[in-house]
């Protein structure tokens, strides 16, 4: 397949490969990058939990009613879908490899 790409007079011509599958190696440094990055907003997340608690109670009622810890309750949500995608994704990679 060829698809026509530029603004000159004779268009410039990309070989776009027949399947999108992805090469293994491929496949599993995209997981460990995920996975690393999931891990360190674990950390994270325990390190502003631990954080929370050294504080006294008015200024954590004051912190909790910010919109940044709005935001970063709404962000925890969405990590744990992501959490679960990144397992799907990897499901179907290993299925993928098999066949």
């Amino acid at each position: 397949m060829f698809v026509e790409v530029g603004m000159t007079d004779e268009p410039t011509k990309i070989t776009e490969p027949d399947t999108l599958e992805p090469d293994p190696n491929q496949a599993e440094l995209a997981h460990s990058i995920i996975e690393s990055l999931l891990e360190h907003t674990r950390v994270v997340s325990d390190l502003i939990a631990v954080m929370a608690q050294a504080l006294d109670q008015d200024t954590t009622k004051a912190l909790t009613l910010t919109a940044q810890w709005q935001s970063y309750l709404e962000s925890r949500r969405q990590l744990e879908h992501t959490r679960k995608d990144v397992e799907k994704l990897v499901e179907l990679m290993k299925k993928s490899d098999d066949t």
